[in-house]
C-alpha cells in the first residue's frame, strides 16, 4: 500500500489512462484437456444454480463450507499449474500420470460437488411417490423462461400425458432413446412451475419435421451438406435469410483438423458422411450427422429443433485417437451476415475483436465467456459456447512455433463474419497433455435474432448453460413461485445465495446495457426487512430504498436482510 500510494503521489497526475480488453495469451493449454475443462466450466455454472435453489428454498440451511470445497475445485482446476514438467516429453511416467491425476480430479470432484449440492437444493421439495405424478420445473434466471424438458429414460410415470395442474394440454413426444420430451413455457423468473404427468400416449402437437437432410420448423430451416455433414444452409424463415455459407462458402459447424502447428496443413472433412433422421417431430426434430474424421476415430454431431424455440441445438461428439504429434481440432462458423460487426462475450463485458482490445493483446485466440455474435444493422446470429471457452476470430491461427518472438503474434484483424471454436490442442511443450483420447462431447446453440441486443445476447448464453432444473414434485407442497422480478429488461440477477452468516441474502445485478439505469427489485416471497449495498465480506455497506442505481454494463451487489 505504501509503494503504491507514493507511485501515485508523484505520477498520478501523468500517469496514461487506456481502456480496453487486454485479451490472454497463454489460456490455449486449457485446450489440451477439453473434456475436464467443460466439467469444470460447467460444474461453475451449476453451483451458481445451486446457491441460487438454496436462497429460495432452504437459506437457513445453506452449506457453506461445501459450496466452499466445490468453488475450490473449479477454481484449482481452472489455474494454470496444470501437469507435469515432463508430460510432453515423458507422457506414461509416473510422475506424469500422478501430477495429472491431482489436476484431473479438481474437475471431477467440482462436477460431482456441484451435482451433489444442486440435488441436496431441492431436497425438501422432492416427492417420493412412485410413479411420479408431477415435476417442478425450477428457473434460476430472474426472466421468465420457455425451454424443452427432457425427463429420464428410466423415471417412472402413469404415461406419456403431460399437462398444466388446471388441466391444460402440454405438447409432448417420446423421444427415440425412449426419454419423454415436453415444452415448458412461461417458467416464473427464480421460482418454478408444476407439469403433471397422467397416463395416456404423449400429445404430439407442432411443426418440427425431419426428413433426408433437412430439419424444419414454423421459424427455422436448416440442412447438412451430404459432403461435408456442416450446415449449409439455416434460413430464418421470418426475416428470410440463410445465416449459413458467409464469404468463404463453408456453411456452419464445420470440421478442421490440423496435424502440425502450420494452420496452412488443416484438414477439412469432405467425404463419408450419414445422415440419419433421429425424431422425426413434431415437437422435437433431429438428425445425426456421423462420418470417419482426420485424428479421429468417428466424429458424431447432432442437429435438433423443437418447435416453439427459435434455435438449433448442435451436439459434437470428438472420438479422438492418441496423437501425441502437435495437433489441434476446430469447429467453423462461416457466418452470412454482411457487413456484419462480431461481439464476444468475456466476464462482465462485451468486446469487439481488433475495436475494444488494448495495444498487445493477443489477437491469435480469444477466451470467450457464453457467446459469440455476429449482427449488421437488422439481423444477426448469436452461437452459444457451452463446453468450449476458445476461439479464433477470421482464421484458424493455431499456436505459435516461437511464441517469444513478437512477430509470431497477429498485430491486426480485418473485420470479419466468420470464427472458429478452438476445441483441442498438444501444442505446450511443457506441463499439458500430450494426447487427448476418447470422446469429447462439445455443444452449441444457434440463435437468428433482428438488431444487436446486449441484454438478449447475455440472456441467451445463461439460458444455453444453465438449464431449467425439472425435480419430482410433491403434491403435498405447493409450488415455489417467484422470489423477486427485476426491472428493466437490461437488468439481471447473476447471483442469488444465502449469506454465509445465515441471516440475508446476497443478490448480484448487472446492467447489461450501455446507459445508466434505475432497476427495481419487486420482492414477493420472501419480503426483506431491509435491503443495502453489501462490499466483499457480505457487510451492509449504504442501504438502499427505491430504486438501485446502476452504471453503464455496471454490476451492484446488494444484502436483501431476512429478519430485523
Amino acid at each position: 500500500h505504501e509503494l503504491m500510494a507514493e507511485f501515485e503521489r508523484r505520477y498520478g497526475d501523468r500517469l496514461p489512462e487506456v481502456r480496453g480488453d487486454f485479451t490472454p495469451y497463454w489460456e490455449d493449454g486449457a485446450a489440451s484437456s477439453a473434456r475436464e475443462t467443460a466439467l469444470a466450466r460447467n460444474a461453475s455454472e451449476r453451483l451458481v444454480q445451486a446457491e441460487t435453489l438454496w436462497a429460495l428454498l432452504d437459506p437457513a440451511h445453506f452449506p457453506d463450507a461445501d459450496f466452499y470445497t466445490a468453488w475450490r475445485n473449479v477454481i484449482l482446476y481452472n489455474e494454470h499449474t496444470w501437469g507435469a514438467y515432463c508430460s510432453i516429453t515423458k507422457p506414461d511416467s509416473q510422475l506424469t500420470r500422478d501430477q495429472w491425476k491431482i489436476k484431473q480430479a479438481f474437475a471431477l470432484d467440482a462436477d460431482r460437488q456441484s451435482r451433489e449440492l444442486l440435488r441436496r437444493a431441492t431436497a425438501r421439495r422432492r416427492g417420493s411417490n412412485k410413479p411420479v405424478t408431477a415435476v417442478d420445473v425450477y428457473n434460476t434466471c430472474s426472466w421468465p423462461r420457455d425451454d424443452v424438458i427432457v425427463l429420464p429414460k428410466g423415471m417412472a410415470r402413469p404415461g406419456d400425458t403431460v399437462q398444466t395442474p388446471d388441466g391444460r394440454p402440454v405438447p409432448s413426444q417420446r423421444l427415440a432413446d425412449g426419454r419423454l420430451a415436453f415444452l415448458a413455457r412461461s417458467v416464473p423468473p427464480l421460482g418454478a412451475k408444476r407439469f403433471v404427468l397422467k397416463a395416456g400416449a404423449a400429445r404430439p402437437a407442432g411443426q418440427a419435421k425431419a426428413r433426408g437432410r433437412r430439419l424444419t420448423t414454423s421459424a427455422l430451416e436448416v440442412e447438412v451438406d451430404g459432403d461435408t455433414g456442416a450446415i449449409e444452409r439455416l434460413v430464418w424463415k421470418p426475416a428470410g435469410i440463410d445465416f449459413a455459407g458467409g464469404a468463404q462458402r463453408r456453411g456452419l459447424n464445420t470440421y478442421h483438423y490440423v496435424p502440425s502447428r502450420d494452420p496452412k496443413t488443416a484438414q477439412s472433412l469432405t467425404g463419408g458422411v450419414t445422415v440419419r433422421v433421429e425424431d422425426a417431430g413434431p415437437l422435437v426434430a433431429s438428425l445425426v450427422v456421423e462420418s470417419p474424421a482426420p485424428g479421429c476415430r468417428k466424429l458424431t454431431r447432432r442437429l435438433c429443433v423443437v418447435d416453439g424455440l427459435p434455435f438449433v441445438f448442435i451436439t459434437n461428439v470428438v472420438d479422438k485417437k492418441p496423437v501425441r504429434t502437435p495437433e489441434s481440432v476446430h469447429f467453423g462458423f462461416d457466418v452470412n451476415v454482411p457487413d456484419g460487426v462480431m461481439r464476444l462475450d468475456i466476464p462482465w463485458a462485451i468486446i469487439r475483436p481488433e475495436k475494444d482490445q488494448l495495444p498487445g493483446a493477443c489477437k491469435n485466440y480469444f477466451s470467450v465467456g457464453r457467446w459469440i455474435d455476429v449482427t449488421n444493422r437488422t439481423v444477426g446470429l448469436t452461437c452459444a459456447v457451452v463446453d468450449a471457452p476458445l476461439a479464433e476470430v477470421g482464421a484458424i491461427r493455431v499456436d505459435v512455433s516461437k511464441p517469444l518472438e513478437p512477430s509470431a503474434w497477429l498485430k491486426h484483424l480485418d473485420p470479419t463474419q466468420t470464427f472458429f471454436s478452438y476445441v483441442m490442442n498438444n501444442y505446450w511443450e511443457t506441463n499439458y497433455k500430450a494426447d487427448q483420447e476418447g470422446p469429447t462431447v462439445f455443444r452449441y446453440a444457434l440463435q437468428p435474432h433482428g438488431p444487436f441486443d446486449p441484454a438478449q445476447c447475455v440472456k441467451f448464453g445463461i439460458e444455453r448453460s444453465q438449464p431449467l432444473v425439472v425435480v419430482p414434485a410433491n403434491p403435498d407442497v405447493p409450488v415455489r413461485g417467484s422470489a423477486v422480478r427485476v426491472e428493466p429488461a437490461s437488468v439481471i440477477v447473476t447471483s442469488l445465495k444465502p449469506s454465509r452468516d445465515g441471516r440475508a441474502l446476497i443478490v448480484r445485478l448487472r446492467n447489461v446495457s450501455d446507459q445508466p439505469v434505475q432497476a427495481r427489485l419487486s420482492w414477493l416471497d420472501p419480503k426483506p426487512a431491509s435491503l443495502a449495498i453489501c462490499d466483499p465480506f457480505e457487510e451492509p455497506a449504504a442501504p438502499v430504498t427505491g430504486f438501485v442505481q446502476l452504471a453503464p454494463k455496471g454490476i451492484v451487489t446488494l444484502r436483501a436482510e431476512l429478519t430485523k
